[in-house]
Formats: structure tokens, C-alpha cells, sequence
């Protein structure tokens, strides 16, 4: 075959490759075989970057394997030939003799010294290093331009992938930690002893993050309800009612904990803190029949919202994600105000700060954002209609507005007001998006309250809704 329809089919199998799986063992596996035989190499292998441990990562590889029973092989970037392409940001070619090169770098189990060149390319997903790939020859050999050009092109769609795949990772995991929380939730509902919901708690926390050993303690230093064994790494999260300590959650693992398992764990303690101060409301069945409640209709408004998303033409896989971590997170601080209240109003203004805080954390990086909020008290169910307003309304501020955004909540004549204003330039069809429409459905239907926007100097939203608990519609 020609080198030209060679190259041309390489690209389409690997753009396939790219869009056949999630799953990104299978996927270097099959990049590493196909830019192989399509550029007729003796050997290829693929390493992923572990940003946390700052080193590549042998992840798959055509021609030569590793060693069973033997390490992985690893580098940092700027160690080896290939760890120098990462560094770089650029190809590293070497013709002949490429093991006499000083910067090549021997794996034992890898047997490369039979290879004589070496072609190295970074993984790069918008200049952010994501991994690195090599070709190996056993005969001498100059790559051309277009090789090492068709090379770098193949590297980006596996950049891609590798980003997808992330996402995909990171959405199993908020679906994990959900379901998580929601066993939780069913165990301190269903049971009508107090014993039994700890037990089930404990339980929980080590089936979730994949834990030796779990206990709760109480606050006069007693050892409560263990399961398992203690492990190489542990992790004590204060149990916390109306600001004062009233236990400890304890969590055993023979591996280092991540952030996402510390704020899950978090989490976990906060219930177990209401699971432990509110057991004869639990026994009685009252906490229960709320806590059902709340976590049913919450997560029939996110599958709502999500459903809405997925109907727009042209959604971005990416940011429909991106957004539902938001509409969640949203949703999730409402929760918490009403754990610490522990009654069923929540403070607006304190509500609104928090999602502030968190929010332009995550997207307004250099922008800047204003709020002047008043105390205002919202029963639960409304004040998480709320939330999912605001979190749309801000978001959709510090990505489409400009660089300076105001909020405003204040309550005037038995109605509350709540106003995002930025000094962006929109588009005459900004009013049209599913942002916007989703804030318009929960205004309408869930607040019975009124959406108006002005255009004039950047973007101004303005959500005006009765402040009274019978939802009679604002003047």
C-alpha cells in the first residue's frame, strides 16, 4: 500500500479507535498496534501522565512487553528520550544507535537495547501534557516529516481521548458518591434503631472508598460500631452538631486517600452527625420520611435538568457534564445549610455565598465578582430551585459575560430578588440557551415567580419570586 493511503487509514482507525471505548487500557492497546503496523515499526509504546506522581507511565506497548512479575516502567518528564519529548513539548528523533544516546534511559524488563531508532512524540491536550508515545525500529532509520507530522496528529486525538475518558471517570465517581450517600441516607431512614444506622454508616464508608477499616467514636473517646482492620493510611473527620464536636468518623486504607475521597468522607461524617444527634427523630420515623423526600425529588430535578440538556441541539458532552457537577454541588449545599441549621429553612444570603465561593472557583478564574446579599429565611424545597438559579445564572456570567459580574439579593415587599448582572457583550440570541431555559422552567414552575432580562451594558438577570410559603404570585 501506498504511503500516503497508509497514512490516510492509519488516521481513520485511529479516529475510531479514539471514539470505540472509554476505557483507556483498551484504547493505547489498540493505538499502540495501529500506529505500528501503519508505519511499519517494530515495536510502540504509549505512557500516560500521572500529574499527581509527576511521572509517565508505561500504560501499553506493540512489540515488546513487559516483563511479567516485574515494575512498570516509569519516568519524569525530562528523563529519557521519550521523558524529554514530554518535557520538550516536541518530537525527539534518533536514527541509529539510540541506546548510546546520553539521554536514553534503561528498563531492565523493556529489552529496548535492540531497537536502533527511536521516534518520540507528546501526548498534548491544548499545550496541558497528557502522556507520550514512541516507534521503535531494529534497523537504522531516518522518520520523514510527514511520519513524524502524521505521528503528532495521531497523539492529539489520543490527547482526547484520554480527557474524555477522564470525564467519564470523574462522572462514574459523582455517580458512585451519590449512590454512596444515598445508601446512607436509606440505612438512617429505614432502620428504627440507632445502632443499626451507625453499623450501616461504617459499612458504607468502606464499601465506598474501598477502605481496610472504618469506626465512628464518640465524644467521650469510645470506639463505636468498627468493622474491618486498621490499614497503612488513616483519616479522622470530626462528627459536628450545631457546632459542637460530638464524635469522630475513622477511616483505615492501605493506599493514600485522594481529595474526592476526603470530601466524600466529609460528607459521610455530616450524616453520621445527624444520624447520631437525631436517632429517636430517626426511630420515629419523622427524619426519615424528610430525608426520603428531599433526596427523591432532588434527584428527579437533576435527571429533569439532564434529560432538558440532552434534548438541545449541538450539547457538548463535555460542558453537559461540567454543568451537572454544578446543578449538583448546588443542590448539595442546600443540604448542607440544613444539616447545620438542623430545621427546615435555609438563609439565602448564606446559601448564595457559598455558591459563590465555589463557583467562581471553578470557572472565573480572573474575573472579578461583586455580591451585596441579605438575610432572607426559604423553606428547603424552594431554596434548592434557588440554587439551581443562581448556579445557572453565575456560571452562564463568568463564561459568556465579561469580566466583572455583580450579584444581588435583597427583599422587597413580601417578593425576593435576586439579580446577576455582568459587563459582557451579548448576542441578540444569548436569551435562547439551555441555561437559560432551565432557569425559566424552575422560576416559572417551582417559585411562581418571574425571569426578566436587559441587554444593554452586558447581561442583567433578574428572578423575582414571593417570599411567602403559600407561593402567591409576586406583584
Amino acid at each position: 500500500m501506498e504511503p500516503t493511503a497508509r497514512h490516510v487509514r492509519l488516521l481513520t482507525e485511529t479516529i475510531a479507535a479514539v471514539n470505540s471505548t472509554l476505557d483507556l487500557g483498551e484504547l493505547f492497546e489498540l493505538v499502540a498496534s495501529k500506529v505500528a503496523e501503519a508505519l511499519e515499526a517494530d515495536a510502540c509504546f504509549v505512557y500516560l501522565y500521572d500529574e499527581a506522581a509527576n511521572e509517565l507511565v508505561l500504560r501499553a506497548s506493540h512489540g515488546t512487553r513487559v516483563e511479567d512479575m516485574t515494575r512498570v516502567p516509569k519516568m519524569r518528564p525530562g528523563e529519557g528520550i521519550t521523558g524529554t519529548a514530554a518535557a520538550s513539548r516536541a518530537p525527539v528523533m534518533i536514527a541509529r544507535d539510540a541506546h548510546l544516546d546520553p539521554r536514553f534511559k534503561r528498563f531492565p524488563n523493556l529489552r529496548e537495547e535492540q531497537y536502533q531508532s527511536i521516534l518520540a512524540v507528546p501526548i498534548l491536550a491544548k499545550e496541558r501534557l497528557e502522556g507520550a508515545l514512541n516507534l521503535r525500529t531494529q534497523e537504522p532509520r531516518e522518520f520523514s516529516e510527514v511520519e513524524i507530522e502524521l505521528l503528532m496528529a495521531i497523539a492529539g486525538q489520543v490527547a482526547q481521548a484520554i480527557e474524555n475518558a477522564k470525564l467519564y471517570e470523574s462522572a462514574q465517581r459523582r455517580v458512585a458518591e451519590l449512590e454512596a450517600l444515598a445508601r446512607i441516607s436509606e440505612a438512617v431512614s429505614e432502620s428504627l434503631y440507632l445502632e443499626e444506622s451507625l453499623s450501616a454508616i461504617v459499612q458504607t464508608t468502606i464499601d465506598a472508598v474501598d477502605a481496610s477499616g472504618a469506626a465512628l467514636v464518640l465524644e467521650d473517646g469510645r470506639i463505636a460500631w468498627p468493622e474491618g482492620r486498621p490499614g497503612k493510611f488513616a483519616m479522622r473527620f470530626p462528627l459536628r452538631s450545631k457546632g459542637r464536636q460530638v464524635g469522630e468518623l475513622v477511616c483505615d486504607r492501605d493506599t493514600p486517600f485522594s481529595e474526592d475521597d476526603a470530601k466524600l468522607l466529609t460528607s459521610i461524617a455530616n450524616q453520621a452527625a445527624v444520624a447520631l444527634e437525631h436517632g429517636r427523630a430517626v426511630m420515629r420515623g419523622v427524619l426519615a420520611q424528610e430525608i426520603h423526600h428531599r433526596v427523591k425529588n432532588n434527584l428527579q430535578t437533576v435527571a429533569s435538568l439532564l434529560r432538558l440538556q440532552a434534548r438541545a441541539p449541538g450539547t457538548d458532552a463535555r460542558k453537559a457534564l461540567d454543568d451537572s457537577v454544578n446543578r449538583i454541588l448546588a443542590i448539595a449545599a442546600v443540604h448542607e445549610v440544613l444539616t447545620e441549621r438542623r430545621d427546615d429553612d435555609v438563609d439565602l444570603g448564606e446559601l448564595v455565598e457559598r455558591l459563590r465561593a465555589t463557583i467562581v472557583q471553578g470557572v472565573g478564574a480572573g474575573k472579578s465578582v461583586s455580591a451585596r446579599v441579605e438575610s432572607v429565611s426559604l423553606d428547603g424545597d424552594h431554596a434548592t430551585a434557588l440554587a439551581l438559579v443562581f448556579s445557572e445564572l453565575l456560571q452562564n456570567a463568568l463564561e459568556h459575560g465579561g469580566d466583572s459580574v455583580e450579584v444581588e439579593l435583597t427583599r422587597r415587599n413580601g417578593n425576593v430578588c435576586l439579580t446577576v448582572a455582568d459587563n459582557g457583550e451579548w448576542r441578540g440570541d444569548a436569551a435562547d440557551g439551555t441555561g437559560l431555559s432551565i432557569v425559566r422552567a424552575l422560576v416559572r414552575d417551582e417559585l411562581n415567580g418571574r425571569l426578566s432580562l436587559a441587554g444593554e451594558h452586558g447581561l442583567r438577570a433578574q428572578v423575582t419570586f414571593p417570599a411567602s410559603r403559600d407561593g402567591r404570585p409576586a406583584a
